[in-house]
């Protein structure tokens, strides 16, 4: 009786790229019959084309552009075939889309199955701009998301971080298009980032890091713009600061939020 080891766990793939699942069959027979079921969902009918092809150490063995629903593959010896089942998401897909393949593998003594899934995700990719440009980028890109196809689903323009912005869409293909005739934009780098790798950027950045006590800062907003101060204590869960004029007659504390001052000179 033929038997299937790997790994079949579901895979995310953005819209026209690739995923494969390497796995091994190994039987008593020398020749195994393995034939394929293949079905896109969720909506069956409405469903892009999803390409799937069966592949060995030589190349493709199987793909369901054609005809046949099976093949035949030799295992030959007591060494198990190495195989692979690879998946291509077509560029139409939507968020969501699955295709699911369903490999049965037969010799003269029985057979076993396995399923290999996968799904349609987003992509996020890196776009570079003109520096200082990247709000006026951001902006164009929203505009033309807002028209026809909702090809663009986020865009983060994060402040600080000059000469890039992060686009999120389903079609690595479109967003290209997205982005040909905005002059202050450049190019998108190569390959995807993900998530994690953007999380500090989701998060606002405290407005005291990098204040410590013993800094000369400039007051740049409220009744002591312009002022000349050092800072005495810093309160973390408040994001204030307590500063002490440095040209005040009288030496008095005064506590302004964070971001209400300029650091002039670090603590030595």
């Amino acid at each position: 009786m033929p038997k299937i080891v790997g790994d079949n766990c579901l895979k995310k793939v953005h819209a026209g790229g690739n995923v494969s699942w390497p796995f091994e069959v190994s039987s008593d027979s020398p020749e195994v019959k393995i034939s394929f079921s293949v079905t896109a969902g969720p909506d069956a009918d409405n469903a892009p084309e999803w390409s799937v092809e069966l592949d060995d150490n030589v190349g493709e063995l199987w793909s369901n552009f054609r005809s046949k629903s099976e093949v035949s593959v030799d295992t030959p010896g007591s060494t198990p075939k190495k195989l692979s089942v690879q998946v291509i998401c077509p560029k139409g897909a939507r968020y969501g889309d699955t295709v699911e393949t369903q490999i049965i593998v037969e010799d003269d003594a029985g057979s076993e199955t396995m399923s290999f899934k996968a799904m349609a995700t987003q992509s996020i990719m890196v776009l570079k701009t003109q520096i200082d440009q990247e709000k006026s980028v951001a902006d164009s890109l929203f505009s033309k998301a807002a028209q026809g196809e909702k090809d663009i689903y986020a865009i983060l323009s994060p402040a600080g971080l000059r000469g890039y912005v992060f686009v999120e869409g389903m079609n690595t293909d479109r967003l290209r298009e997205k982005t040909r005739d905005i002059k202050k934009a450049r190019s998108f780098i190569d390959g995807e980032t993900d998530i994690e790798e953007i999380g500090p950027y989701l998060t606002p950045m405290s407005a005291v890091v990098g204040i410590v006590e013993g800094d000369i800062v400039e007051l740049v907003n409220g009744p002591f713009k312009g002022e000349k101060a050092r800072v005495q204590q810093i309160d973390q869960a408040k994001e204030e600061i307590t500063v002490e004029l440095i040209e005040a007659m009288v030496p008095i504390p005064v506590t302004v939020k964070g971001d209400s001052v300029r650091v002039l000179e670090k603590e030595r």
